[in-house]
């Protein structure tokens, strides 16, 4: 759990690197567009040395890759509206809630008294962040911004889950980058993608990279977190011991100290 809690810690640090870079930006959906289009094309070259998501993960890793298109437009526009100060914490804290939220209710979490303590007060922090004067457009972006973080981040949870943290992150983010360049592309954005590319480069290179490793640390926290909690008796990492199924003779009863064992045979 401590490794869990390390890894947790360095994304947030990449996280609010990344979303600095893209609140200080004019043109901020088609610098998440790079972001995630620049972050998944730089790691395909990891992707023959990581496991891949199987079958069974990709229904969740298609789904995400379409909210996050969401996400984009959610958190540019919140980041539009409001300051940075308000906008991110509320955005990140509200979506780090409705993760655990549905963590419980759709992955079979379990969270102690000590946890759900945490997270009221965390609800109580977000509270304390609205003040009279905020602007109401920036608290309904942040937290539309913050539902659609809960939403793909349980998804993601599930799909990583059932591959490795780094290959599922790295595919996600290049599929989240493909779907948002067929949307802007249909909207309109094409030109402005291409000029981006070109003046913007750097930007787009440095984000890309922050976005996908925070990512890549965050699932990897939330298997490694899963892998080592501990379950009812009988079960380790969240599965129930088995007998070998190489034995088949009766089970022996373990021998106890001072108990007297079979009869030696002497030849």
């Amino acid at each position: 759990m401590t490794e869990a809690t390390f890894l947790a810690l360095g994304a947030a640090v990449l996280h609010a690197g990344w979303n600095l870079l893209l609140k200080r930006s004019d043109e901020r959906v088609v610098t998440g567009w790079g972001f995630y289009l620049f972050g998944g094309l730089l790691f395909v070259p990891v992707l023959p040395f990581v496991e891949l998501p199987g079958s069974s993960a990709l229904p969740y890793l298609g789904t995400s890759s379409v909210v996050h298109v969401a996400y984009i437009l959610a958190l540019s526009s919140a980041y539009h509206h409001g300051d940075f100060s308000l906008t991110y914490p509320l955005a990140r804290g509200g979506g780090a809630l409705l993760a655990a939220v549905g963590g419980v209710a759709f992955l079979d979490d379990h969270l102690s008294a000590a946890a759900w303590l945490a997270i009221a007060i965390v609800v109580g922090g977000l509270a304390s962040l609205v003040r009279p004067g905020a602007e109401r457009v920036a608290l309904l972006f942040a937290g539309l911004t913050a539902a659609t973080i809960g939403t793909y981040t349980t998804l993601d949870a599930a799909g990583a889950r059932r591959s490795s943290g780094f290959g599922y992150a790295i595919l996600l983010t290049l599929a989240s980058g493909i779907a948002m360049s067929a949307a802007g592309i249909a909207t309109g954005y094409g030109p402005r993608f291409v000029e981006a590319v070109r003046t913007d480069w750097r930007r787009l290179v440095a984000g890309g990279l922050a976005s996908t490793l925070a990512y890549s640390l965050v699932l990897a926290a939330a298997r490694l977190a899963r892998a080592t909690r501990p379950g009812p008796p009988g079960v380790v990492g969240g599965r129930r011991d088995r007998p070998d199924p190489a034995h088949h003779g009766p089970l022996k009863r373990p021998h106890r100290r001072n108990e007297p064992g079979p009869p030696s045979v002497s030849s």
